[in-house]
């Protein structure tokens, strides 16, 4: 560990506590074992206490502890401060901590005679990955589907001007309803539907190549699964974990049927190949579609909403959780009349992306009148306390109503107001300070010759978490 910056001498006297007299090293490494309360509440205890938790070395130990050593490294990069020692940290992890708030930026892509720009569309596909954002298919105008992919290089400069590139080499067919995740380097896409009702099964590996003057190449290739994979669907959930592995859920089958099941991708070392087997745990989250999967911490992953096999909207949440090798489907039970604003959290076609703060920023959807929203939701697991959601405790959990009351807050926005959507598509930089959201459904204007009001949207828009460094 880093020498502790403005530390005290290392002779101590030997009366008091024997925790106090400990060497420097050691105090440090035990205060990063200890959640934030009782850190604090020793800063209290003794003048050394006080000093040692007060320094900026611990403090950035925690933020790496509790934010990530890829979310701090990106929130260096962003701020173009590369000097650790100097770097607030103490006030970062507080403002995180505090943050309540989003504000929304408009982004405009760069005029350039000879590129096009994506069209717009909903049910597609975008991720950040290797500096880039990268967009596929989708469903558009008319009931047809989308080929297309679009990369962008975004870098560190957030706002900045898009120039985007389409890739037409080597494409899966069009399709809508599928996913598409981040593994490493990589993009693991699966399934999806077509124009004419087919449910797809197959799975693709995308990779972004930059060069030395930021050109930008990408590619993709069918996955060799062997014989066994999911059956075919779309409007499934799917998210990576220990970025090896990809977990679905649920979706549309065939004949229109909602699917309950959940299955789990192995990638090998190369990647060359995967292998596909099903997760089959009781309980387990009913059929839906059109719900999400996110990961919050490598080896558990929060699904959220959907609609079930009535056709109703759900506000359900499970934590899928892995034990020793084994996953194991635990529902997190929360009273929803008893958090403010709490019945507009039914949701379907939302997106609900991991940010700043190991936080769920949940946004948009549509209920189950079809009413679209463009409010953002903050689910906060850690509201809950870890060992209560183990294998070794019931499978439903009910927390406190203290602990209940701050899983979920509905953050404030400013900037940007964008159109009340559903069925649009986001994702994070690596700092998860800055959400990236592109088309989706959204309410139109009625023309006397249209069935409905419905249109697809085009925009693409910057959400920034609201943060003072």
């Amino acid at each position: 560990m880093e020498e502790y910056e403005g530390s005290v001498s290392g002779n101590h006297s030997s009366s008091g506590s024997p925790i106090t007299n400990m060497a420097q090293d050691y105090l440090l490494t035990i205060l990063l074992l200890l959640p934030i309360d009782a850190i604090l509440s020793l800063s209290m205890t003794s003048k050394r206490f006080r000093s040692l938790t007060s320094s900026n070395t611990l403090w950035k130990y925690l933020c790496k502890r509790d934010l990530g050593s890829t979310c701090v490294e990106a929130l260096l990069n962003s701020s173009n401060n590369h000097h650790h020692h100097q770097f607030p940290w103490m006030r970062l992890y507080r403002q995180v901590s505090l943050m309540d708030s989003v504000c929304c930026h408009k982004l405009l892509s760069e005029p350039h005679a000879d590129l096009d720009f994506p069209t717009a569309r909903a049910s597609h596909s975008l991720n950040f990955v290797s500096d880039c954002l990268v967009l596929f298919g989708g469903g558009c105008e008319g009931g047809r589907h989308l080929d297309d992919t679009w990369v962008a290089y975004i870098g560190n400069d957030f706002r900045r001007m898009l120039k985007w590139q389409t890739v037409h080499a080597g494409i899966p067919s069009g399709r809508f309803g599928h996913t598409c995740v981040e593994m490493g380097d990589y993009l693991v896409l699966f399934g999806g539907i077509n124009d004419r009702g087919n449910r797809q099964n197959d799975t693709w590996l995308g990779q972004v190549v930059l060069n030395e003057n930021k050109g930008i190449a990408f590619s993709w290739k069918m996955l060799e699964v062997g014989n066994v994979a999911p059956p075919p669907r779309g409007a499934h959930g799917a998210c990576c974990i220990d970025e090896k592995r990809m977990i679905i859920h649920g979706g549309i089958g065939l004949h229109g049927l909602r699917l309950g099941d959940t299955w789990v991708l192995e990638l090998s070392d190369s990647p060359c190949h995967g292998t596909w087997h099903e997760i089959v745990s009781y309980p387990s989250p009913p059929p839906r579609s059109g719900h999400t999967l996110t990961c919050i911490g490598r080896s558990r992953t929060i699904l959220f909403g959907g609609r079930d096999l009535g056709y109703e909207v759900l506000d359900d949440v499970w934590l899928l959780d892995t034990y020793q090798g084994y996953f194991k489907w635990v529902q997190i039970v929360y009273d929803l009349q008893s958090i403010s604003d709490g019945v507009s959290l039914p949701r379907v076609g939302h997106t609900a992306t991991l940010v700043l703060g190991s936080r769920l920023l949940i946004y948009g959807g549509e209920d189950s009148y079809r009413h679209r929203k463009n409010d953002f939701w903050m689910l906060d697991i850690s509201a809950i306390p870890y060992p209560y959601i183990t294998l070794q405790h019931p499978t439903t959990v009910s927390s406190k109503k203290e602990s209940m009351a701050r899983m979920w807050k509905r953050w404030k926005s400013s900037g940007f107001e964008a159109r009340a959507r559903s069925f649009h598509r986001a994702c994070a930089d690596p700092s998860g300070r800055y959400l990236y959201v592109f088309g989706g459904m959204v309410d139109g204007f009625l023309q006397p010759s249209e069935p409905s009001a419905l249109r697809f949207d085009a925009e693409l828009f910057l959400v920034e978490l609201v943060l003072q460094l």
